[in-house]
């Protein structure tokens, strides 16, 4: 038989908190949850999320794979 009493208590409609507003609600072992990041408000979820590009490591990337844009292609060619 298995022992009794050695699981936490479960709360069904645990509250998740964010900047002091209800966010949702899911089971826990705690009848609140506090956090300071959640979907809602994250950037790569609200997509705002912005690409630091330091060095212009993005461009080159984007040339040595050939996914850069075609501007640099059609400049050689009218020359």
């Amino acid at each position: 038989m298995p022992k009794s009493d050695i699981h936490p208590t479960w709360y069904p409609d645990a509250k998740v908190i964010c900047n002091g507003e209800v966010v949702m609600t899911t089971g826990a072992t705690q009848p609140e949850i506090h956090v300071d990041v959640w979907s809602g408000n994250h950037p790569f979820f609200t997509g705002t999320q912005k690409i630091l590009d330091t060095e212009g490591r993005v461009d080159r990337f984007m040339k040595k794979y050939g996914m850069g844009s075609t501007k640099g292609k059609d400049d050689d060619a009218s020359s």
